[in-house]
């Protein structure tokens, strides 16, 4: 029986787990603060902060191919469900170890290993279930809505750890224990026996690699991926620049740079609610990361770093949104259900991937080259990549192919 012919009505549904997704971002963002200022805590070394933070990020890079598999052979809504239980219990045993004086970097770093493994988890499992709550013209819309709820979720989380650890070490993971508990009763109610994929007999090697050769055959997808790996490599490093160039500047200076970037995410997300994607939006995406490079560049010249930074991070912003949704619009639109877990988490391995390059690219370039001639370097990356497009057919085909046509809801030229 079709999970549509019981429960609460699709509307209904998907601001369930709309509801249930944002609070549970919420908590992930704020984990992501979190755990690394506990392990500072409680052993005085800023390399076991490092590792607790490393530890969180690890399932990002090894667990989105094999999860992404797990949810197209099994029930997306009961990974779901178990995944956000697992990061309550997660949670939970950090907080009542903290009873007892603990826990202890082991257990830290195992905690924060399980819950990114988790969040992947839950993450992927939402992504196969929003085909059955949300009707395909509307689908542009929710994942709108979803996009800029995830950038205010970041935007709130992250200083959000950092104020509740200050006003207790434990309070934190309380407050986390609390919100998984909410969102896990808003995923149950929204998601009444949807998702569930065909059952198979056997389960080959052979499988992981499905999503990748699925990618490969979507021009639109498979260009949008190399280039948003790409920027995302970019963007990240002018963060890492801003950041260690940002040596006696305020915390709370930094800190509103910084989220320029999530405020310019939710405007874009804002943006394709009401407007239908446009026909060359990679081409797009590749003018708005280049004139972002430009402001930072800029603003490294002229000794105006945080002004033209914000600027810098607020385009990116509101230019890496709109991709987004355009991205995730196709990807529900054109892949396949049985595959769509797996196309996904190649989708986000390679993009999040980019991240761990970041931070080692942005260290070095500061190094050698200062802020300014990081920023520059970045720029003429830049400007050469958006050349490169355009003067060469065969690479703009490749890197920046236009949006597809899709049903019921025509994109505009």
């Amino acid at each position: 029986m079709s999970a549509d012919n019981s429960g609460p009505p699709k509307t209904t549904r998907f601001a369930l787990v709309w509801a249930g997704s944002t609070i549970s971002t919420v908590g992930t963002r704020t984990l992501g603060v979190a755990y690394p200022l506990l392990a500072l805590a409680q052993t005085k070394s800023p390399a076991a902060a490092g590792w607790a933070g490393f530890a969180w990020t690890i399932p990002i890079l090894v667990f989105y191919i094999p999860g992404g598999l797990l949810v197209d052979r099994m029930s997306s809504r009961s990974i779901m469900l178990w995944a956000e239980f697992g990061r309550w219990l997660t949670v939970a045993s950090v907080a009542f170890a903290m009873l007892f004086g603990g826990p202890s970097l082991f257990h830290l770093l195992t905690a924060a290993l399980l819950e990114g493994t988790f969040w992947v988890m839950c993450n992927l499992a939402e992504t196969a279930l929003l085909p059955s709550l949300v009707k395909p013209v509307m689908m542009r819309r929710a994942l709108a809505k979803s996009e800029g709820a995830s950038h205010l979720a970041s935007l709130a989380g992250r200083p959000l750890g950092g104020y509740l650890f200050g006003v207790g070490a434990f309070i934190p993971f309380v407050v986390n224990a609390v919100l998984f508990a909410i969102s896990l009763v808003l995923f149950w109610k929204g998601s009444p026996g949807g998702g569930r994929r065909p059952a198979r007999h056997s389960l080959q090697l052979s499988d992981l690699s499905v999503g990748f050769h699925v990618l490969m055959k979507q021009e639109f997808l498979r260009g949008a991926i190399m280039l948003v790996t790409i920027t995302n490599l970019m963007v990240n490093t002018l963060i890492m620049i801003f950041v260690a160039g940002s040596d006696g500047a305020p915390s709370l200076t930094i800190g509103l740079v910084l989220a320029a970037g999530g405020v310019g995410g939710a405007l874009g997300a804002t943006l394709t609610f009401f407007q239908r994607p446009l026909r060359f939006t990679l081409l797009i995406h590749t003018g708005i990361w280049l004139l972002a490079m430009l402001l930072a560049m800029l603003g490294s010249v002229l000794r105006s770093q945080p002004l033209f930074f914000a600027m810098a991070f607020f385009t990116t912003g509101i230019g890496g949104a709109m991709s987004n949704v355009a991205i995730r619009d196709v990807e529900v639109a054109r892949i396949d259900p049985g595959t769509l877990a797996r196309v996904v988490g190649v989708s986000r391995l390679s993009s999040y991937g980019a991240l761990s390059l970041a931070a080692p690219l942005g260290a070095f370039l500061v190094t050698w080259h200062g802020v300014t001639g990081g920023t520059m370097l970045l720029f003429g990356a830049m400007l050469v990549l958006a050349l490169s497009v355009l003067i060469v057919p065969r690479l703009r085909k490749w890197l920046t192919p236009p949006l597809p046509d899709f049903v019921g809801e025509p994109h505009m030229v």
